[in-house]
């Protein structure tokens, strides 16, 4: 039995272990307010506001949130946005005086997102609402709008608490238990935020058997910041991975800004990306290059290896059954990283190439360099020798160009739908041409050269 608050209220229900909130809404609750659309996390509009233990609202997508991740939480949906008498939230009722709503199919994930921001404090309105998609390109009206109701308050209604409730299905609170359930169950499929999961079984239609969540293990959520670096607990949120690196890793955190959407970043998990394998996930190509440490765990037996190891080939990891990603370690070491991502759209997009650059000058000549790629190869990969080509030469031009010629060597990218093999040799070897220009101090990004 499945117990949550929404829009206020206690609910308890017996629910599949990959039923979807969006599923049980429009289909057992009748309440249609929450829109589908893609079914699978990328247009917004099946948004709701999610409230955690740590009372934080967070925005999330429907779509793609399995029902027993929502054990003991609070949701709002559109229907619940409005005050207990009907006054309109200040995000309602600044849509309606900035004429944000047209068609108002989208307008429904766009209220819940706003509301979510606005209970944050968030004004970075851009950023906030970039996983909601406006088919009739009305985002100015919005964005005003969202820009009018930071302003006002927040209303002490859409205040939420958690519920004590029993777990429906396995849901370890430690890593200890979780290896201990694993290991007696290796053919389980583990489900942290489920926006990649998610769509096995919205897109593929996929019965995945035994699951457990790992939403619960609190060790696994933290991130700490010692002598030697970051320890990051596999199951942390992209979010909070990007809060962390932020002050260490300014480049790293952009990237990861450009991670999805807020929506998917406040479910998707680190150890989720890595575990997953995918040779586009934009994590892997940064803590290869910052030469992290991928932790491993079976039972009670433990091993480690850089991140680089682990990915084998296409579609194939060094994890046995019933070994899971525990946490990465990333050294403590001056910042020096650059990370690109290109892609078809700027927000919310898969990368059609990754590239992150470590590479660390020393009296005018290049004393170290990690470099690694997503997107040119089957796998995450480093440009081993585009780096040996860099090593103990001069930082110029002239090495810098010498030096692109070792991508031949390590890459063999494909053609797909998001780019063909000689675009994206291309684009990885203007990456690194990029790296040089702003070592100079040169602007390089599209964001911020003027005419």
């Amino acid at each position: 039995m499945l117990t949550f608050l929404l829009n206020g209220e206690t609910v308890e229900a017996e629910v599949g272990p990959t039923e979807t909130l969006l599923d049980f809404l429009r289909e057992r609750r009748g309440m249609t307010g929450t829109k589908e659309g893609c079914n699978e996390g990328d247009c917004g509009a099946c948004s709701v506001m999610v409230t955690g233990e740590d009372g934080i609202i967070r925005a999330m997508n429907a779509c793609i949130l399995f029902m027993p991740q929502l054990s003991g939480r609070a949701v709002r949906t559109v229907e619940g946005i409005a005050g207990p008498n009907g006054d309109l939230h200040p995000v309602q009722r600044a849509m309606v005086e900035h004429h944000g709503s047209q068609c108002g199919f989208c307008t429904p994930g766009f209220i819940t997102t706003m509301a979510a921001a606005h209970a944050n404090g968030a004004t970075d309105h851009e950023d906030q609402l970039a996983g909601n998609l406006c088919r009739c390109t009305g985002y100015a009206p919005i964005i005003r709008a969202a820009e009018a109701a930071s302003r006002e308050d927040v209303p002490d209604w859409i205040a939420d608490s958690h519920v004590q409730a029993e777990a429906p299905y396995p849901m370890p609170e430690s890593s200890d238990e979780l290896a201990a359930w694993y290991e007696a169950n290796p053919d389980a499929t583990l489900i942290g935020g489920a926006t990649d999961v998610g769509l096995w079984v919205t897109k593929r239609l996929q019965d995945l058997g035994k699951v457990a969540f790992t939403g619960r293990c609190s060790d696994l959520q933290r991130i700490e910041v010692t002598k030697n670096g970051l320890r990051i607990g596999a199951a942390c949120t992209i979010t909070q991975l990007l809060e962390a690196v932020k002050p260490f890793y300014p480049s790293f955190a952009e990237l990861l800004r450009r991670y999805g959407s807020t929506q998917v970043r406040n479910a998707a998990t680190l150890g989720g990306n890595i575990a997953n394998g995918s040779p586009i996930g934009d994590g892997p190509p940064a803590l290869i290059a910052l030469g992290a440490t991928l932790h491993l765990r079976k039972g009670d037996a433990r091993r480690e290896m850089p991140i680089e190891d682990f990915f084998l080939e296409y579609g194939k990891q060094d994890r046995q059954k019933g070994e899971f990603v525990e946490f990465i370690t990333i050294p403590k070491q001056r910042d020096t990283v650059k990370c690109y991502k290109l892609s078809k759209r700027f927000d919310q997009d898969i990368s059609s190439v990754c590239g992150c650059f470590n590479i660390v000058v020393a009296g005018g000549s290049v004393a170290k360099a990690r470099i690694a790629f997503g997107g040119m190869a089957g796998t995450p990969k480093r440009a081993t020798h585009v780096e040996d080509a860099l090593i103990g030469k001069a930082w110029s031009e002239e090495n810098m160009e010498a030096a692109l010629a070792g991508f031949a060597k390590d890459f063999t990218p494909m053609s797909d739908m998001r780019a063909s093999a000689d675009y994206r040799m291309q684009a990885a070897q203007n990456m690194l041409r990029r790296v040089y220009v702003e070592s100079l101090g040169i602007p390089a990004s599209v964001l911020e050269v003027r005419p």
